[in-house]
């Protein structure tokens, strides 16, 4: 016996008129008086300083908008110095370096604690590792400075001299000094990433994992080929958000390194040349034709990231 339900709608045909909404309408003053101290704040505290830098750019040195035009100048000046690219170097190096084994280091961590079956140690680990992401970067700087100090007092140098090798000088040689803002940046980012990747993890849908069970797949295969390409995106905007915050660098290597960037400008960031032209040298012109040069450098990296993700989720 089988019964037929049957459902019809009668709709009435009239005319439709469609009318354009008008940008502002009585409805809408409520809505614009409490947007309007954050729509005044962007504009006085983003938009207008943005453009501001931007005029500034192009005229001679003046903390003021009285200079004089200079045109290209200031750009010329920063893409023929020495040191600018030296630091552009240095940003990328520490940078990639930092994005490449964070995420990779956080994510692996991730699926370790994720698969924890007892509830109660899955929650002391992410606590332990969250922890560090709560110390401010200052505090975290002079936390390494002593225990990456180059004497044999440093407490990393005594554990390696207990194995009979010589101290190193982790901030104070200039091969070390940047593969130490490194590990220290690891220190500090791991807890935050993991976190991120864990909230991820459980939405991981379980259907995939039991099909891959049940041909045969073992947990190697099904976290290459169902884990990292269902959470590509995430993994895509993690690397986003910490390229963008790598070629930002400026609190860790002012502390350690100085002004100079010492040793030997090892530690010399694209941020802290805008820095040392801007408020030591009062050249505000290049400082700031350096910050749009390093904006361009954060711009192109992030539209090729997302395309790679685009094209990726296209794949």
């Amino acid at each position: 016996m089988s019964t037929e339900l049957k459902t019809s709608i009668d709709i009435p045909k009239q005319g439709i008129t469609i009318r354009r909404k008008k940008f502002f309408t009585r409805r809408d003053v409520a809505g614009y008086l409490f947007s309007a101290p954050l729509l005044i704040g962007i504009v006085v505290f983003s938009i207008y300083p943005m453009i501001g830098a931007l005029i500034l750019s192009f005229k001679k040195s003046s903390q003021t908008f009285e200079g004089d035009w200079a045109g290209l100048s200031n750009y010329k000046y920063v893409l023929t110095d020495s040191l600018f690219w030296q630091s552009i170097y240095n940003t990328f190096y520490m940078g990639i370096l930092s994005v490449v084994l964070g995420v990779t280091f956080s994510f692996i961590l991730a699926t370790l604690i994720h698969n924890i079956s007892w509830l109660k140690w899955r929650n002391f680990f992410k606590g332990v590792y969250f922890l560090p992401n709560v110390v401010s970067l200052v505090a975290t700087s002079i936390l390494f400075s002593f225990l990456f100090n180059p004497g044999s007092e440093g407490l990393l140098n005594y554990v390696i001299g207990l194995v009979g090798i010589e101290p190193i000088g982790w901030f104070t040689d200039p091969k070390y000094a940047r593969f130490s803002i490194v590990i220290m940046t690891l220190w500090g980012m791991l807890g935050y990433n993991t976190i991120i990747f864990i909230a991820a993890l459980t939405s991981v849908p379980r259907d995939l994992y039991e099909a891959a069970e049940v041909d045969g797949a073992n947990w190697l295969k099904k976290w290459i080929y169902i884990t990292v390409p269902y959470l590509r995106p995430i993994i895509i905007f993690m690397v986003i958000i910490g390229t963008i915050n790598a070629m930002k660098r400026f609190t860790d290597v002012w502390l350690i390194g100085g002004t100079a960037g010492n040793p030997a400008g090892s530690l010399m960031t694209a941020v802290l040349y805008i820095y040392r032209n801007g408020f030591l040298s009062s050249q505000m012109g290049i400082a700031t034709a350096a910050s749009y040069i390093l904006f361009f450098f954060i711009l192109v990296l992030t539209i090729v990231l997302m395309l790679t993700n685009r094209k990726s989720n296209f794949d």
